[in-house]
């Protein structure tokens, strides 16, 4: 039986995935983007109606 291991491309490695790949899911900004609305409206109306 012949040997073929040497004929094989190696496979592309995959790239490292960091912060700012996190930060660009839709559910995550979904997320983030409600709490800083809500942090928001918190600080308007500390500040305007109190």
């Amino acid at each position: 039986m012949p040997d073929t291991s040497r004929d094989r491309v190696p496979a592309p490695t995959k790239e490292p995935r960091g912060c700012l790949f996190a930060l660009s899911q839709p559910p995550l900004m979904i997320f983030l983007a409600v709490i800083g609305c809500l942090l928001l409206m918190a600080a308007v109306h500390d500040l305007f109606l109190l």
